[in-house]
């Protein structure tokens, strides 16, 4: 296990966060030592807790007590109703996360799930999303969306886009940097020292030889083919209906695929509990589960923290392959 514990943004503390983050704590305790950071306030009533001052010394209390980097919020948490005036202690969270690995005093960060409303009506959050922000944190120009769990690692092109934009959104550079980004991804963060790459076609049957679209032999094939001349491992493009059955994923590591549901269905249906959100691409390592805040139960002591171990894990697997 690396000597440095990874760190957790405490998300939006009327929803779910600060619940799984203890749950997560009861289960893992100093098997896998975490920071929270957040305000102990937020905590569910009777959390035990231990404030310290640097993320080393969660090693030393998170047998006993969840180790907490104290940042103090304006007001306290409602449960399943943000208050703006958290809004800023949300953001602040993050960044010191960020700032926290990127000086090399933890190994990872975890965050847990934000508003991105609520960010924006309290304090004028002007990123469209968590990964956003960490990547102006970072100064990276582009980084790439990874959806992982044990049966299958799936990396969309196009996100969070309507349908009908996809096909203009999806060009040639968009393509070529995600699969780019997600070959180092997985040689430097999952130690596969020559990763398989599937890649989706756009349409679907990938076009059946342009009859249902041309924008596989026109885009799409024709750079993949540049790709496997330089030597990565690349099938595709495929159908998309024929990726995901259990002989399929066997023959490669992560699928491309060029749209949100294209990518998300098949591993959301494999397995709904445990998918992480992996951000490739960032010069540290970043989880998170792959849900949101889910006000409608919070407070209510129903949330399930398997996302949230799981994305804990996988941080710590991801140091443990950097060497961080």
């Amino acid at each position: 296990m690396t000597d440095r514990p990874i760190v957790m943004s405490c998300g939006e503390p009327a929803g779910i966060g600060p619940e799984i983050a203890a749950k997560a704590w009861e289960v893992l305790g100093a098997r896998l030592p975490f920071a929270w950071i957040g305000d102990p306030r937020h905590l569910p009533e009777g959390t035990p807790h231990a404030e310290i001052h640097d993320p080393a010394q969660a090693l030393h209390v998170a047998a006993t007590a969840l180790p907490v980097l104290r940042l103090p919020f304006a007001a306290p948490a409602t449960p399943g109703r943000p208050a703006p005036e958290n809004a800023a202690g949300v953001i602040e969270a993050i960044a010191r996360g960020v700032d926290l690995v990127q000086r090399g005093s933890a190994s990872a960060l975890c965050t847990a799930p934000i508003h991105k409303k609520a960010l924006q009506d309290g304090a004028g959050f002007a990123h469209p999303g968590h990964t956003e922000y960490l990547a102006h944190l970072a100064g990276v120009d582009r980084v790439v969306m990874m959806l992982a769990c044990e049966a299958l690692r799936v990396v969309p092109v196009t996100i969070h886009i309507a349908l009908r934009d996809v096909p203009g959104a999806l060009t040639a550079d968009l393509l070529s940097d995600t699969i780019r980004i997600t070959h180092a991804a997985l040689i430097r963060d999952f130690g596969i020292e020559t990763p398989r790459l599937a890649v989706a076609g756009l349409n679907p049957h990938a076009g059946e030889g342009g009859a249902m679209g041309r924008e596989e032999i026109e885009m799409i094939a024709p750079l993949l083919e540049g790709l496997r001349a330089e030597g990565l491992a690349i099938s595709g493009p495929l159908p998309a209906d024929t990726m995901f059955h259990p002989e399929a994923r066997a023959g490669y590591d992560a699928a491309v695929c060029m749209y949100h549901d294209q990518a998300l269905i098949p591993i959301k249906t494999l397995d709904f509990a445990h998918g992480v959100n992996v951000t490739l691409g960032l010069p540290f390592i970043r989880t998170s589960p792959d849900h949101g805040t889910a006000f409608d139960i919070a407070g209510t002591g129903q949330a399930d923290p398997s996302s949230l171990i799981a994305a804990l894990e996988m941080a710590r697997d991801m140091a443990r392959a950097r060497g961080a």
